[in-house]
């Protein structure tokens, strides 16, 4: 659908939920901020998705240095960065609705003070258990400020050409963070005397620096009109969100555990984890069904019907943006495990070859705010995940032996090109469809199947990784990088709206016959399969 066609059925929807043009309103605010505000404000709102960013990759990159200087086990080290992560994405829906009800901008500002807070805690923290208890802690940080970056947004700019350079530059922070805190965080973990903790403290003040400039510059929240039903759904986040922590927690733990996805406890989360969240979608079900004004009929967290908006693309960019996340986070990933591990490079020399994703980055948000108003938002995502695909599969044929140019290259310039593609028309669509008590809740729904989308990656692509290294006559290799570069590949076929059979078919082949292929004892068998690119590229 282009985006005039959802900003016309977004206008529609709106007028039979408020007497007062909620467009008119925004011009308004509009009209009485000046220029330079509004581009002070659109500055905030990306400092924040910047210093998210840098504050988990910027952890990515010095895990190895943390676990040498807390003498951490390498199965418990991951913890570091999930606990952030997790946290993060099992409470962006509660608590995107509760900024919709109660104020984005007050949201926005206790979400960075609490990362900040939490963030210097985490540079002096004496041992593993206490910096993996402070990272979940400032976890709850970006999931109140996140939501409301995109409420922010929504509500400060009526549908235009503002609104899409607004939206587009704010998703160029995803790039841009994730380079300052690779960058930087490798670099002040190398050269500073207190080594690992300096890039904590870094972090820590640009988070504050969000909350200075937001208190400044954004719009006081406006009242919510008097037929807005502002009772919380309780019950409701506490499923949502211990259903997404047992099934988050058991997708990182099932890879790592003493008896892989065969461990009690795993089973039992992932089990439990399920049934919550079905327990969840019928409970609002229940809600939105049957209105009423006692305590157990609030409204409801996350309405049903907000998944048939738009004829149901909303919720085919919400399936794409799962498995776009899943396949370049993955890719993302086991290309710096790849380059720190295998190839034995520094977490510098590493930064400096991952320094082309940033580039990129900024370009395609820029491209975006061009052509969104032109071109369906569908069309814009799906080739931005051919791109991802293609970024995977040159890793997949990598030649260690080749020079940086022809596979490192071409894959980190254009393996960032689906996730911007989709983060920025994405959550600029969203906007759109949502209505306007819904903005935070929406965009925290959107980044919430991003950060499970993670999560689900990561899990497949470790199981791909793990399985090319079993038999007795493993010895270390390139065989296991490749076959979860694979994964990463058919993760992103699936991002195609129709869900074929096909695409499913491609996830069956990239999760059993390409480790099966990349197994040392099949290569023992049938030699003229391994799979090298000069043999690729001579058949």
């Amino acid at each position: 659908m282009p985006a005039s066609d959802a900003t016309h059925e977004s206008r529609t929807v709106v007028t039979h939920h408020s007497t007062t043009p909620p467009q008119t309103t925004i011009l308004d605010d509009t009209a009485k901020r000046s220029r330079l505000r509004s581009v002070l404000l659109v500055i905030t709102v990306t400092l924040g998705m910047i210093t998210n960013l840098a504050t988990s990759t910027g952890c990515s990159v010095i895990v190895p240095v943390i676990g040498q200087d807390l003498n951490v086990a390498e199965g418990e080290i991951q913890w570091i960065v999930s606990a952030y992560t997790l946290a993060c994405g099992c409470l962006l829906i509660p608590l995107g609705r509760i900024a919709d009800l109660y104020g984005s901008k007050k949201m926005f500002i206790i979400g960075t003070l609490w990362l900040a807070a939490f963030t210097i805690g985490c540079g002096f923290a004496p041992n593993i258990a206490t910096l993996n208890v402070l990272r979940a802690m400032a976890g709850i940080g970006p999931a109140a400020f996140m939501p409301s970056c995109i409420g922010i947004l929504a509500s400060s700019f009526p549908p235009s050409r503002a609104r899409s350079a607004a939206f587009a530059i704010f998703a160029s922070g995803a790039p841009i963070g994730g380079a300052v805190g690779t960058q930087l965080g490798a670099l002040l973990a190398q050269k500073t005397s207190i080594t690992w903790r300096s890039p904590f403290f870094l972090f820590a003040g640009f988070a504050g620096l969000c909350a200075i400039l937001g208190f400044l510059v954004i719009d006081a929240d406006r009242p919510l009109g008097p037929e807005v039903d502002r009772r919380v759904d309780w019950i409701g986040s506490f499923l949502i969100t211990a259903g997404l922590v047992c099934v988050t927690f058991a997708l990182g733990e099932g890879t790592v555990a003493s008896q892989g996805w065969r461990t009690p406890y795993v089973i039992v989360l992932l089990i439990l984890g399920v049934l919550l969240v079905g327990v969840f979608q019928f409970w609002q079900l229940r809600l939105e069904a049957h209105p009423g004004p006692g305590r157990f009929s609030p409204p409801p967290l996350l309405k049903p019907s907000l998944w048939s908006r738009a004829n149901g693309k909303f919720t085919v960019m919400q399936m794409i943006a799962f498995f776009e996340w899943a396949a370049f986070i993955s890719w993302f990933f086991w290309v710096q495990v790849y380059y720190q591990e295998y190839v034995g490079y520094s977490p510098i020399r590493t930064a400096v070859r991952l320094l082309p994703t940033t580039i990129s980055g900024v370009i395609c948000t820029l491209f975006v705010m061009v052509v969104v108003a032109h071109v369906d938002v569908l069309v814009i995502v799906l080739l931005g995940t051919f791109f991802t695909g293609i970024a995977a599969l040159l890793f997949a044929l990598v030649d260690p032996s080749a020079v940086y140019w022809a596979f490192g290259f071409p894959s980190t310039t254009l393996g960032v090109f689906g996730a911007d593609f989709v983060f920025t028309a994405g959550t600029l669509y969203i906007a759109k469809i949502a209505l306007p008590e819904e903005q935070s809740l929406a965009g925290g729904l959107f980044q919430t199947l991003n950060q499970l989308g993670s999560a689900f990656g990561l899990a497949l692509t470790t199981i791909a990784h793990n399985s090319a290294r079993r038999g007795p006559e493993f010895t270390p290799d390139i065989l296991p990088y490749r076959a979860s570069q694979w994964t990463s590949f058919g993760l992103a076929i699936l991002c195609k709206p129709s869900l074929s059979l096909a695409s499913g078919q491609a996830l069956i082949v990239a999760l059993i016959v390409a480790p099966m292929l990349t197994r040392p004892s099949f290569h023992s068998v049938f030699p003229s399969t391994r799979l090298s690119p000069r043999r690729w590229c001579r058949g």
